[in-house]
C-alpha cells in the first residue's frame, strides 16, 4: 500500500451522486458482463500476508492458516496475497525455492477453503525508486512465477506490480508492463492477470496501455481519498501522526469519492475491461463512525458498479481482524459485508 492525494473535480451535490451510483450500476453490470465473460469474478476480498513472517519460516507471523477458513465463512471470496519476491531473490535473481514451497502451500490452502487466490508483487518501494533495476527483477520474477505455476491451480491470478509510480512515468509503466504480459503469457496464455493504473494522484487511467487483443485482463486501481482522513494518527508519518480527529461522510465526501470512481467506471465501460478495486482503508486512529461510513461506502459504491474489491487490509495496520483476540473487529466487518436479513 502507498496511499495517494487525490485532486479533486468539481463536487456535484448528493442528488448527482446517487443518480451516478445508481444509474452508473446498469451500464457497469452491462459492460463487465461483456468484458469478463470468461473472467473469474473475484467479488469481494481481502489483502493478505504483506508484512507476516510467514515467508521467512514463521518468526513474527500473526497470521494462520486456519484465518483463511474465518475469511470465507465471513463471506469474502478471495484472498490478495502481497508478495514481496526481489527480498527473496539471490543470484542472478533467482528466488529462494523454499520460500517458493511456502507460497504453494499458501495458495493450496486458499484454494482449499474455496477463495481465489491473488498473487500480486508487491515491491513497490523498490520499483518507485529504481525504475531500471525493477525492471529487471520484475522481468525475473515473472519468468519464474510464470513457469512453475504453467497449467497449475487455474483459479489462481496474477497482478503484475502493486501501486506503479514514483520516479515511474506512465511510458515507463506501459513499457514495463507489456513486457511482463508478454512473459506471461508465453507459458500461461489465458491466465487472469491484473494490471494496474499508475499510482498517481489524477488516477491516469486513460494512460494506461494494454494489448487490445488480450482479453484476460483486469484493471485495478487503490483508493485512499482523502490521505489525510484515511491515514490520520499514523505513526510512521511525521505529518499524519499529528492529523485528526477528522470527520468523513458529508455530501460533498461523497460526491468527491463518486467523481473518481466515475472516471474508472467510464473508462472500463468505454474498453470494455473489469475493474478491481484492489486496495481502500482506514488507519484506527480515525473517528470509528467515520471510518465506517468511508469503508461502508467505498465497498457498496464498488458493489453497485460492478467492481471486485478488496480491504486494506486483513492484521497488522488498518486491521480488519483482531490477530490476539483471533476475531473480526465487528464494526469494520460490518461495514464490508453487511449482514444478510
Amino acid at each position: 500500500m502507498r496511499a495517494i492525494r487525490a485532486r479533486w473535480t468539481r463536487s456535484f451535490n448528493l442528488a448527482a451522486t446517487a443518480l451516478f451510483l445508481t444509474s452508473s450500476c446498469f451500464h457497469a453490470h452491462g459492460a463487465g458482463q461483456a468484458a469478463s465473460r470468461d473472467l473469474p469474478k473475484l467479488g469481494r476480498g481481502i489483502n493478505i500476508l504483506g508484512y507476516d513472517g510467514i515467508w521467512e519460516g514463521g518468526r513474527n507471523a500473526p497470521f494462520r492458516l486456519d484465518n483463511l477458513t474465518a475469511i470465507k465463512k465471513a463471506g469474502f471470496s478471495h484472498v490478495r496475497i502481497n508478495f514481496f519476491g526481489f527480498k527473496f531473490m539471490g543470484e542472478g535473481n533467482v528466488l529462494d525455492e523454499i520460500v517458493l514451497r511456502r507460497l504453494d502451500v499458501v495458495i493450496e490452502e486458499v484454494l482449499a477453503r474455496n477463495l481465489i487466490p491473488v498473487v500480486d508483487e508487491h515491491d513497490t518501494h523498490v520499483c518507485q525508486r529504481d525504475v531500471s533495476g525493477c525492471g529487471e527483477k520484475l522481468r525475473a520474477f515473472w519468468r519464474q512465477i510464470a513457469e512453475r505455476y504453467a497449467g497449475k491451480y487455474p483459479a489462481l491470478v496474477f497482478e503484475v506490480l502493486n501501486e506503479p509510480g514514483g520516479q515511474m512515468t506512465s511510458a515507463d509503466w506501459n513499457s514495463l508492463l507489456n513486457e511482463c504480459l508478454e512473459i506471461i503469457r508465453r507459458t500461461n496464455p489465458a491466465r487472469p492477470v491484473i494490471a494496474a493504473v499508475l499510482n498517481t494522484d489524477d488516477i491516469p487511467v486513460d494512460d494506461l496501455a494494454l494489448p487490445a487483443d488480450d482479453r484476460n485482463l483486469i484493471v485495478t486501481f487503490h483508493y485512499y481519498a482523502p490521505i489525510r482522513f484515511t491515514h490520520q494518527g499514523a505513526p510512521w508519518s511525521s505529518t499524519f501522526s499529528r492529523i485528526g480527529p477528522l470527520d468523513w461522510g458529508s455530501p460533498d465526501d461523497e460526491a468527491k469519492a463518486a467523481a473518481d470512481f466515475r472516471k474508472m467506471n467510464l473508462w472500463a465501460e468505454k474498453e470494455k475491461r473489469p475493474v478491481y478495486l484492489g486496495e481502500f482503508g482506514v488507519y484506527e486512529r480515525a473517528p470509528s463512525d467515520s471510518r465506517a461510513r468511508y469503508l461502508s461506502f467505498m465497498a457498496r459504491s464498488a458493489d453497485r458498479l460492478g467492481w471486485s474489491w478488496a480491504y486494506w487490509q486483513f492484521d497488522h495496520d488498518f486491521a480488519a481482524f483482531d490477530s490476539t483476540r483471533q476475531a473480526w473487529k465487528p464494526d469494520i466487518l460490518r461495514s464490508l459485508i453487511p449482514p444478510q436479513r
